[in-house]
């Protein structure tokens, strides 16, 4: 994620002033007010309602397996069209069935084992004798999210916006349509069973449908865009909602002098071929220059066994003869295919300087065996995951143990890496007095403030 970035916008007052005449995609902002109504109820109720509306959600995705396995075939077969304009990568991330939805399902049941994120006491303090403040976790509201053409993101996202108390307005991409159209009303059918609304959750499907929805700041609180660095730029130029950008992930991996080779290899393969299309995959391989002859020539060996096509700096060309040369633009693309850039560099300083230039400070990894070249890597490099000796395809919420995500982000504001439950909550002040006015603590005969920390 080379962009990804928060971008705070100012609030509207308190008296919300509906369109009288909507506009032709008036269907959209009934549905965004229907969310936000429902929304508000969602987050009333208890964690176990909430756990118990995602049980009955997986039932019915279990139950319309057959149904969403039918409509993703139509998407896929779709995309394969050489004039679809689909690439690989993306015809890739659009298959959903099998290993896929087993572990998507088991994603939403593993949510309800999770910790309520509502209510959660973060500040407790009094103030002074019966005067006591607390602050404490609330939904953000509705959420408006934009993604790619992956079917399992309608599912993370919705479940996450269930279990947060939050509603979610989905916006997926055209190739995905017919795929999520089966898997929102499945979800929708396991929540009209249960006490949220089925409303907490709807489908836009067209631009227009989403150039509506970035005007609607009276009832979405949160745009969460996935896509191109372009794209995620293109929405927040456009909307007065905040917007959490979700862009390219340039990955790399650095094979120091003092690395376990073996490993290494296996590591920087695993990150690469294990889903080459995901943003968490390796983009550049980085070599310490003490190490490149005995390390390329057998990871080349390996990386053809996978079918992964090779390009490199003119250092690696020397070793790797028929190589193609990389150019400047390979360091900064994500392929989002089984294609690789190598560079051999002179140390970890090179390394790091190469990645804090070239990456989109999404998940960097260095392999090691020396503990103080791994700190200094891990201290030195900007991304929102720093990995020593680990796949950088660990990225992500499922992986982390949140359950699911709704994007990635890199910005230095949190949330920041994968976003799950966590960053789907804000806060809110509770305070409790008995008649406390503030002109007894002002002026020359003031009281004093206790601020005293209590139990959480």
């Amino acid at each position: 994620l080379s962009s990804s970035s928060l971008r705070l916008a100012p609030r509207a007052g308190h008296t919300v002033v509906f369109p009288r005449f909507m506009s032709g995609t008036s269907a959209v902002w009934e549905a965004a007010k229907k969310a936000r109504e429902s929304a508000r109820l969602l987050a009333a109720l208890p964690n176990e309602d909430r756990n118990d509306a995602l049980k009955r959600v997986a039932d019915a995705l279990e139950n319309a397996k057959g149904d969403i396995e039918a409509a993703n075939a139509k998407d896929c077969e779709a995309a394969a069209k050489p004039d679809a304009g689909v690439a690989p990568a993306l015809q890739g991330r659009l298959k959903f069935g099998g290993s896929k939805f087993r572990d998507t399902v088991k994603g939403v049941r593993d949510l309800t084992k999770l910790v309520d994120p509502i209510g959660q006491v973060q500040l407790h303090r009094e103030l002074d004798k019966g005067l006591v403040l607390k602050r404490k976790t609330v939904p953000l509201g509705v959420l408006g999210i934009i993604f790619e053409a992956r079917p399992d993101a309608a599912v993370q996202i919705a479940s996450l916006g269930v279990k947060s108390g939050n509603g979610v307005l989905l916006k997926c991409g055209r190739e995905a349509v017919q795929s999520c159209t089966a898997i929102v009303k499945a979800i929708k059918d396991g929540l009209a069973s249960s006490k949220a609304s089925p409303d907490v959750v709807a489908l836009l499907t067209s631009r227009e449908e989403t150039a509506e929805m970035l005007k609607m700041k009276n009832y979405v609180d949160l745009i969460i865009p996935r896509g191109s660095n372009e794209f995620v730029q293109y929405v927040m130029n456009n909307t007065d909602i905040a917007v959490l950008g979700h862009a390219d992930g340039i990955c790399h991996v650095f094979v120091d002098e003092k690395a376990n080779l073996d490993m290494a290899r296996e590591l920087a393969i695993d990150s690469k071929i294990q889903y080459p299309s995901a943003c968490n995959a390796l983009e550049t391989l980085l070599v310490h220059k003490s190490v490149a002859d005995k390390f390329l020539p057998a990871f080349a060996k390996r990386a053809a066994e996978e079918s992964v096509h090779l390009k490199g700096c003119p250092a690696t060309a020397k070793i790797l003869s028929g190589i193609e040369a990389a150019t400047e633009e390979d360091w900064a693309t994500e392929y989002c295919d089984k294609i690789l850039a190598i560079k051999v560099v002179s140390d970890v300083h090179e390394a790091m300087a190469h990645i804090n230039t070239f990456g989109s400070r999404h998940t960097d990894c260095i392999v090691t065996e020396d503990a103080s070249t791994a700190a200094l890597f891990q201290s030195h490099v900007d991304a929102a995951g720093v990995y020593w000796n680990a796949s950088t395809r660990f990225a992500d919420g499922f992986r982390y143990g949140f359950g699911a995500e709704v994007g990635i982000s890199t910005s230095m504001m949190p949330p920041r890496g994968p976003v799950g439950l966590e960053g789907l909550v804000t806060y809110r002040y509770y305070c409790t007095g008995n008649g406390h006015m503030v002109k007894d603590y002002a002026g020359d005969d003031a009281k004093e403030f206790t601020h005293v920390d209590l139990p959480k």
